[in-house]
């Protein structure tokens, strides 16, 4: 499991860290502490968190979020965690959706299914100046996922994968995040899945020469060359100057014992490597 330090969730939220610890205090979240008695925010406390800040954000008061908090926490079973349930600011009144049902964590009371389109029509109408702002509360954007998921991928890649895999669900066609999940999956010797990302990556942006590039990667590590070669060709096609494509042809090119075009690609991209040299 991830553990955050303070210093870190405050770079991602983008708040002072004497803000973060504020917020423990409050009973904002209860995050748990190293063996050096540090805190330790987990991957669902950064949520928690996030949602906190959007509340505030929205002019919930404190007091009364801490209370909201309180309730909602009694209210989810056992075994569920409070950042699995998206919390979001309408008007005066702040409304709990698992996804099932939407409900006044406040109060218990729960709300029928069209209010929710109502929600979303007063959302729609709100001034210009918070257009570009996320809705207080409502489900992470893609973008937020992303963002989350890279700060996740050295600590917890399967916490990244999970991050990358919502961030999907929301943009299906989203080629970051393809490349990135075919990457880690890659890591993991999941080939199946990694090139099946990669294959998605390439078919949403077919003159991006990175999909190809990693394809080819997969395809030479599975012993499959032929496939290999054309996966490479292809991202050369993209970008000519593709250093590392070169360089990769050509040592498939010499392996399989074909010198000449292995002499070519080498020769390309020791030219390449050696002008990015120079120009740094």
């Amino acid at each position: 499991m991830t553990a955050f330090t303070t210093a870190e969730v405050a770079k991602i939220l983008e708040l002072p860290a004497a803000r973060i610890r504020s917020w423990v205090r409050a009973g904002f979240v209860a995050p748990s502490r190293g063996p050096s008695g540090r805190i330790a925010f987990s991957f669902q406390d950064l949520l928690v968190l996030r949602t906190t800040k959007d509340l505030l954000d929205a002019d919930v008061p404190p007091r009364r979020l801490r209370r909201l908090l309180t309730s909602l926490r009694r209210q989810l079973p056992a075994d569920q965690n409070l950042a699995s349930v998206t919390i979001y600011a309408d008007g005066r009144r702040v409304v709990a959706w698992d996804g099932t049902a939407r409900w006044q964590p406040d109060s218990g009371q729960f709300l029928l299914h069209f209010d929710a389109d109502a929600v979303a029509r007063k959302a729609a109408a709100k001034p210009a100046a918070r257009a570009g702002s996320r809705r207080a509360g409502a489900p992470l954007s893609a973008a937020h996922w992303l963002q989350i998921a890279s700060e996740l991928e050295t600590a917890s890649p399967e916490e990244a994968q999970q991050a990358y895999h919502q961030a999907l669900e929301l943009e299906p066609a989203n080629v970051e995040a393809h490349v990135n999940l075919g990457r880690l999956y890659h890591d993991a010797r999941d080939y199946p899945r990694a090139e099946a990302h990669y294959r998605a990556a390439a078919r949403h942006a077919p003159r991006d020469p990175v999909p190809h590039y990693n394809l080819g990667v997969l395809l030479e590590d599975r012993g499959r060359r032929a496939e290999a070669i054309q996966a490479y060709r292809t991202a050369l096609e993209r970008d000519p100057e593709f250093a590392d494509a070169h360089y990769n042809l050509g040592l498939l090119y010499d392996a399989m014992g074909r010198r000449a075009q292995a002499i070519t690609h080498l020769r390309t991209a020791r030219k390449l490597y050696d002008r990015t040299a120079r120009a740094r």
